[in-house]
């Protein structure tokens, strides 16, 4: 299994719920569709975040935003 997942639900929402069951996030970021792209510091958070976003998992790739990267000065 990954520690990464796409969901349903607005990335507020997933800050919310993962802070409420003790779920340590590693990276999230908002979907361009909607929707957020979680990674999880753990297997074990991961495991327990598909737990809890069973009904809102999204199934199959998602289209995400490029990543830019500035270096600093």
């Amino acid at each position: 299994m990954t520690r990464a997942m796409n969901i349903k639900l607005p990335e507020p929402d997933v800050r919310a719920i993962c802070a409420s069951q003790s779920i340590r996030i590693s990276a999230i970021e908002t979907l361009p569709s909607g929707g957020t792209h979680l990674v999880c510091t753990t297997i074990e958070d991961a495991d327990e975040a598909r737990r809890k976003f069973k009904k809102n998992l999204i199934e199959g790739r998602v289209k995400r935003f490029a990543f830019y990267w500035v270096p600093q000065k």
